[in-house]
């Protein structure tokens, strides 16, 4: 279980930093419109594209195996980038959520709108398709279980956004909210870069 634990913790990290796409479920969730479509709309993205990192980079790996300790590498820098970027945002956020007033989008715009955030971010693709793509094969025929951690992680944490949003109205109408997440997630990565480095 080693694989889909340490898959479902560095997607989660990955996940949980503040971005377009999650202020845009955040929002929906406290307005309770289309929760379950685009919390589903949101995982099943990721569910796509971890799938396509793990299976493309495992047989780009087997045919050159030298390419593993650059792309180690290369994760472990971005997971140190990352960290940097979320302790920075930690000490100096002092903007809190204002999401607006629900509107009167259908359904097919609110979803258009969700993919839209999902994949035209070039960054889900450094940390699906590539980061979790490539950290992956570090766990060999486990590769799979790390996946499925990275995808399960997804599911629950959009469903826990998009749901549990109306319960945190008052707390993150507070700035200090998102610098607590922010440290987590720094912190987290912190602690990937480092296993990862090891690892190299």
């Amino acid at each position: 279980m080693n694989g889909f634990i340490s898959g479902f913790l560095l997607g989660l990290g990955l996940i949980a930093a503040i971005g377009a796409q999650n202020a845009f479920v955040l929002k929906q969730g406290l307005q309770k419109r289309h929760v379950l479509a685009v919390s589903l709309t949101c995982a099943l993205s990721d569910m796509v594209l971890i799938a396509a990192g793990v299976a493309g980079f495992g047989a780009l790996i087997a045919a050159a195996p030298g390419i593993r300790v650059l792309m180690t590498w290369a994760g472990a820098l971005f997971l140190a980038v990352y960290a940097i970027k979320s302790f920075h945002a930690a000490i100096t956020n002092r903007s809190a959520l204002n999401p607006a007033e629900a509107g009167t989008s259908s359904l097919s715009a609110t979803i258009a709108t969700c993919l839209a955030f999902t994949w035209l971010n070039p960054h889900v693709y450094l940390d699906t398709v590539v980061l979790l793509g490539s950290v992956s094969t570090n766990y060999g025929p486990d590769r799979f279980l790390f996946g499925l951690g990275a995808v399960t992680a997804s599911f629950l944490f959009f469903f826990a956004l998009g749901f549990g949003a109306r319960l945190l109205r008052p707390l993150f109408a507070r700035p200090a909210a998102w610098r607590v997440l922010d440290l987590l997630v720094g912190l987290i990565m912190t602690a990937l870069a480092v296993k990862l480095a090891a690892s190299a």
